[in-house]
């Protein structure tokens, strides 16, 4: 293990009781916890955690959350079919506290890489609206793909900051999620080397900083008697238990409804802070306009074919055609123009010379019994992986396109031609040789 930072040990000395001393630091010896959490917009718990053999015991405060021992879970064949999320488990803590239900409107301000972002879609059953923000370009890549993976169908992905989201959205949401930027204290076992690199005093003073002007933008799009969640992987005082502090001076309409702070030596996790807010009194609220809907003939023409011949049913009910692209948008979605948006709802796919090609997010928001046509394999039938290599593979009595699944969870687009499954998993995602 490497050194902890001196004025680090001597900042949690003054934090902790004596007799808690030599618990806290002696955690440090021992390996990081892991877990993953289970994505019920796949499937009901049960059946699986049957496919998953890795899970240990539950996480007790994230009803989908186990722990696990499993290393390098990204090249499992479930997690490339989006049924679960690699996330620590005291990460875990901070988005029930939310309790978002279906239906509403969320925020989740600071999203990638979207553990916390996924798990409140995932209470959101796909109904309502929930804005993913992540201010890092390229983080806000790493974001959509897994909003993608996850099969949520109900996001927008967007990468601005906070403040310009707040000049648009006054008053808007109903619940929102602060999980800020900090100093990474909670970070010391799990990302050694980055963590304990960056930290310092200064770096934990900017960070408390940057924390307060987040939670003011946050307050801004908060409808009142909306709730707010602000959470750190710190142990800062200044980043947690100052901040709440410093915030409820400034806003004296936010109302703290609870508090906690996991640390390592009393729980089975990294460590996390989370603090409950409530909005209250009338507070200022400005109409947001909703986006206006076009598709041009060819496009819906094109795309209500290809829904018919590959789908049971139709899947999408609001089409929307932006540069090309063709688009299945949530309820009340909002007109995004002039904002860094990376992925609204379903991206379906476009037209190209007249016939409609599904794009990857279509074939992983939908489950197996919608499709008309799907080959359906063994997870340890050789094909999975030539599938997620980028192979073709055979498959008899196929033609057109088809879902390609692992025991029934669709990964991807195939399309047949006399047996034969041209690859469209997408080049990014794919398996390495």
């Amino acid at each position: 293990m490497n050194t902890l930072p001196p004025q680090f040990i001597e900042n949690m000395k003054k934090q902790l009781p004596e007799n808690e001393w030599e618990a806290f630091f002696g955690v440090y010896e021992n390996k990081p916890y892991k877990g993953v959490r289970l994505n019920p917009l796949k499937g009901d718990k049960q059946t699986l955690a049957s496919l998953l053999p890795f899970l240990d015991k539950p996480v007790p405060w994230e009803e989908n959350g186990f722990y696990t021992e499993k290393e390098k879970l990204g090249g499992n064949v479930f997690h490339f079919a989006g049924l679960f999320y690699s996330q620590e488990p005291s990460a875990m803590c901070a988005a029930p506290l939310l309790d978002v239900q279906a239906g509403e409107r969320v925020l989740d301000l600071c999203s990638a890489p979207g553990g916390k972002g996924t798990q409140l879609a995932c209470k959101m059953q796909g109904k309502g609206l929930i804005v993913l923000n992540e201010p890092v370009s390229s983080r806000a890549k790493i974001l959509s793909q897994n909003v993608e993976r996850m099969g949520v169908a109900n996001a927008v992905v967007c990468s601005e900051l906070p403040e310009k989201l707040a000049e648009r959205f006054v008053g808007y949401f109903d619940k929102i999620l602060v999980d800020a930027p900090c100093s990474g204290e909670g970070m010391f076992r799990k990302n050694a080397d980055e963590a304990l690199g960056e930290w310092s005093e200064e770096n934990v003073a900017l960070c408390a900083e940057r924390q307060a002007r987040i939670l003011n933008a946050a307050t801004k799009m908060l409808r009142a008697g909306g709730r707010l969640v602000y959470s750190t992987c710190t142990f800062a005082t200044a980043e947690d238990e100052g901040q709440v502090c410093d915030y409820l001076k400034n806003h004296s309409e936010m109302r703290l409804i609870k508090q906690e702070k996991l640390y390592p030596h009393k729980i089975a996790g990294e460590g996390h802070f989370a603090a409950l807010f409530e909005k209250s009194g009338a507070c200022e609220s400005l109409p947001v306009r909703a986006v206006k809907l076009f598709v041009s003939r060819e496009a819906e023409r094109a795309y209500r074919e290809f829904e018919k011949s590959v789908f049971v049913r139709a899947v999408a009910k609001t089409l929307h055609e932006a540069n090309g692209v063709l688009y299945a948008l949530p309820d009340g979605t909002f007109d995004w123009k002039g904002l860094q948006v990376l992925r609204v709802g379903i991206r379906l796919g476009e037209v190209k010379n007249g016939r409609f090609e599904p794009n990857h997010s279509l074939a992983v928001c939908i489950n197996k019994e919608e499709f008309k046509n799907a080959v359906d394999l063994s997870q340890t039938d050789e094909r999975v992986e030539k599938y997620l290599r980028g192979e073709t593979f055979e498959a008899e009595g196929k033609n057109g396109w088809c879902a390609v699944c692992a025991e029934g969870y669709p990964l991807g687009w195939g399309k047949a031609v006399n047996g034969t499954i041209k690859n469209h998993f997408p080049k990014g995602l794919r398996k390495m040789q």
